[in-house]
């Protein structure tokens, strides 16, 4: 009887999408001026970018570098370079002096920041919480000065209920993250403004003398940071020279992994999952065409695998939450077998990137 290794059972049993194409496929690039408009708010600093030698060796590659957003312009996570940007856009187009009530559903993360933006900025903010939220993660958005409202069902039922109160509402505006046919304007601000995370990858990983990066994994709930970082990488002038871009999902709720193996956008339902903010059944309709086309592979991965990259990553000084160590398990998923690091062009010299996209005060579980 012959044995089986571990990683060969990851391999075999952790859901697998690959699409040889995708570094020959391009976009336009992202707008130039993101990084000078985050660079002006008070309290901008680049955030981490720390060096793993321990997991390059455990994954068989030259250098891991892991970007924390643990603490993104005073919040625990990415979000806020998004909206802070779409918030801005929008108030340009507004009478001055007028007072906004700023709407959107959240599975956590993008929630938070609205309100910070909402509250910095003088105007109020109304946030749907959906089911599965950690009280602690809704009680922060309270503590913005946002309405919270929580709601009896999952991601998507919040953004429909959010999307109807703002239709609803004098002087209210829905500043949601993903995307739907009628409303895309302001799901593509959120996207141009998650560039200026990519801008400091790329001046960090040159200041560390690394090179570019070989393989960047990233957490996927609607797909809008995925889109990001596609837009990021397949917008340079020449097509193919960029990485390759691993989309990682919770098993519990992986609709971009369904949507690439069927080849079209698929609904899928949610199960709960520590993984709350990834947590979403409906990939983005901006961001569909860019993952369909532009990522290079798309893996899911159990709560079970997050936990260990979680406390993997605490215990190398990485406050990472459970969403952000999704991109480790699913680096793990992915490079555990030759046949898979050979779709991604994985070598023992290539630099990984993995965006730990939340710190665990934006998430308390585990």
């Amino acid at each position: 009887m012959t044995e089986t290794s571990a990683s060969s059972r990851t391999t075999r049993t952790t859901p697998w999408f690959a699409h040889p194409g995708a570094r020959a496929w391009s976009c336009a690039p992202a707008p130039d001026d993101v990084r000078a408009f985050h660079a002006s708010l008070p309290g901008y600093a680049p955030t981490p970018l720390t060096e793993l030698p321990s997991l390059a060796a455990e994954l068989g590659v030259g250098r891991v570098f892991v970007k924390d957003e643990s603490a993104r312009l005073g919040l625990p996570a990415f979000k806020v370079l998004g909206t802070s940007w779409a918030v801005h856009r929008l108030l340009a187009d507004r009478p001055a002096g007028e007072r906004v009530r700023f709407v959107t559903a959240t599975d956590g993360n993008h929630g938070r920041a609205v309100a910070r933006e909402a509250r910095r900025l003088g105007h109020d903010a109304h946030v749907f919480v959906s089911q599965g939220v950690h009280p602690g993660a809704a009680a922060a958005i309270e503590g913005e000065g946002a309405r919270v409202t929580r709601v009896d069902g999952d991601y998507d039922r919040a953004v429909r209920e959010a999307a109807a109160t703002a239709r609803d509402t004098a002087h209210a505006v829905l500043v949601q993250d993903t995307a739907w046919p009628g409303y895309e304007e302001v799901p593509a601000l959120i996207v141009q403004g998650y560039a200026t995370l990519f801008a400091e990858v790329d001046e960090q990983l040159a200041a560390a003398g690394a090179g570019a990066a070989g393989l960047v994994a990233v957490p996927v709930g609607v797909g809008s940071l995925a889109q990001a970082a596609i837009t990021h990488y397949r917008g340079r002038p020449a097509p193919g020279t960029g990485p390759a871009l691993l989309a990682v999902e919770p098993t519990a709720a992986a609709p971009a992994l369904a949507g690439l193996t069927r080849g079209e956008p698929v609904t899928v339902p949610t199960r709960a999952t520590a993984m709350a903010g990834l947590n979403c059944g409906t990939v983005s309709s901006l961001a569909w065409p860019y993952l369909r086309d532009g990522l290079d592979a798309a893996t899911a991965v159990s709560d079970e695998a997050a936990a260990t990259a979680l406390r993997d990553l605490t215990a190398l000084g990485v406050p990472s939450g459970p969403c952000g160590a999704a991109a480790l398990a699913g680096a793990r998923a992915a490079l555990t077998g030759p046949d898979r690091r050979a779709a991604l062009g994985v070598t023992p010299t290539t630099t990984v990137v993995l965006l730990s996209t939340e710190g665990r005060e934006a998430n308390p579980h585990g």
